[in-house]
């Protein structure tokens, strides 16, 4: 009788011929039940968007509580009302006991919740803060009417031999509010004379960006430490911030298309992360050597990766390039997105928070959460294309600026264009060149 009514609320009660409470206790579980199946089949959608509020995490924490402290008091007013007679003792040893495992049977998967609860608001309020978005954001536009929004995605490296940090990685993903349709754009960290943004930076460097030195011969990958060294060129950028809206605002310009938001990932902690996933499959073309001393190779064909060698498959130079490297990066960036799926994440929740909160460092505002959740699961079902401004393309030493934002222009339009044409024609398109070519990301 203990155990039915554990698996049913008043079938003890009713055995006992205590109806009313019985037929009572019934109602209230089936009504749990059923809100409980609600929640997870009406509104699956949204509940990854209330895993990342802490005000809905707390709420459901203290409704996991409430529920389990209910279920185990059915379970022991069950037991006292069933239990056998003081003269058995060996029944009442066994039953007893029973009626422990039960209990704990009920907590265990509770306490669990809780944990994640816990580590899941501990996560947002370490990683994003509170109120930190520009612009008033609306519940039912949060993106507050743009078709796109633009995240700069930074994989940040540091060397003992070399002081600060530089930007090896440089990609913004343009994602379509609608659709989530995605283009990757590469910027090559040897990028040279870039023009930086109007006020203190561009008056210092009115010919583009030249360092400081032999150490900083003046290419992208240093704008980042130098913003954070010189906060006379990001006046009222506290500390910390400055290198992040001073790289902003340069790609933003270099591209031609505002950059809303960034991410920056350090490199030893994306190895981490990948780890704490269960490691990522990706196509390899030709062998790849790894290692700084040549250590070992990743051989051709699809494979699954640690997170060192998902490291060295995306940072490795030896018999290759910069360029063969950035291709790398997206294909790299592209698997984990795509791999990264629910039953992966909720397996390994607490090594990935973990690894999170030491790698990652981003302005997205925990008020944009829940929008960029929802974003996020279009973009996973969406295609990403990708295109590296590299040799041939450009000549990093000498770029041509006006050729990079016309075909950002040009990639965008030709990204939309399938939507485009199922609403419409929104005007002439003279005067704009041939469509740029956008490769497709790796399988």
């Amino acid at each position: 009788m203990t155990v039915a009514s554990t698996v049913l609320w008043g079938v003890a009660h009713i055995a006992a011929e205590r109806r009313k409470s019985g037929v009572a206790l019934m109602a209230a579980y089936v009504l749990m039940l059923a809100g409980v199946l609600t929640m997870f089949t009406a509104f699956s959608v949204n509940l990854l968007s209330l895993a990342v509020q802490p005000r809905w995490m707390t709420v459901l924490t203290v409704a996991l509580v409430v529920i389990a402290l209910a279920w185990i008091t059915v379970i022991v007013w069950s037991f006292l009302l069933v239990r056998p007679p003081r003269s058995d003792l060996v029944g009442r040893a066994l039953t007893t006991t029973l009626t422990i495992a039960l209990c704990a049977l009920v907590l265990a998967p509770t306490a669990y919740a809780t944990r994640l609860a816990y580590v899941s608001r501990d996560v947002v309020n370490t990683l994003f803060s509170p109120g930190d978005s520009t612009a008033p954001v609306l519940a039912h536009d949060p993106w507050n009417g743009a078709e796109r929004v633009n995240f700069l995605l930074l994989g940040g490296d540091s060397a003992p031999g070399r002081p600060g940090v530089r930007t090896d990685s440089m990609t913004v993903a343009s994602v379509a509010v609608d659709s989530g349709a995605t283009v990757l754009f590469g910027l090559p960290r040897n990028l040279e004379r870039v023009p930086l943004p109007k006020g203190p930076a561009r008056d210092r460097f009115p010919w583009g960006f030249a360092g400081t030195g032999a150490d900083t011969p003046g290419l992208l990958n240093e704008i980042y430490q130098y913003g954070e060294d010189h906060p006379e060129v990001v006046p009222g950028v506290p500390k910390g911030r400055r290198g992040a809206e001073l790289i902003k605002e340069t790609i933003g310009g270099i591209l031609g298309i505002p950059v809303h938001f960034h991410a920056m990932v350090d490199m030893k902690g994306f190895a981490e992360i990948v780890d704490a996933m269960g490691g990522v499959r990706v196509s390899i073309k030709e062998p790849i050597v790894y290692g700084k001393y040549r250590e070992g190779v990743l051989p051709a064909g699809t494979r699954k990766l640690s997170g060192q060698e998902a490291l060295w498959y995306g940072r490795s130079r030896t018999d290759s390039d910069d360029y063969v490297r950035m291709g790398r990066q997206k294909c790299l960036l592209n698997a984990v997105a795509k791999q990264a799926d629910p039953i992966t994440v909720l397996n390994s929740f607490e090594r990935l928070a973990a690894a999170t909160k030491r790698a990652i460092s981003t302005d997205l505002p925990q008020d944009l959460l829940p929008a960029a959740i929802d974003l996020s699961q279009r973009v996973k079902d969406a295609r990403i294309r990708s295109l590296n401004f590299v040799p041939p393309l450009v000549n990093t030493a000498s770029p041509d600026w006006h050729f990079i934002r016309r075909t950002v222009r040009e990639a965008l339009r030709e990204q939309d264009r399938p939507r485009r044409a199922l609403a419409g024609p929104r005007g002439p398109s003279a005067g704009h060149d041939a469509p740029v070519s956008l490769d497709a990301t790796c399988r």
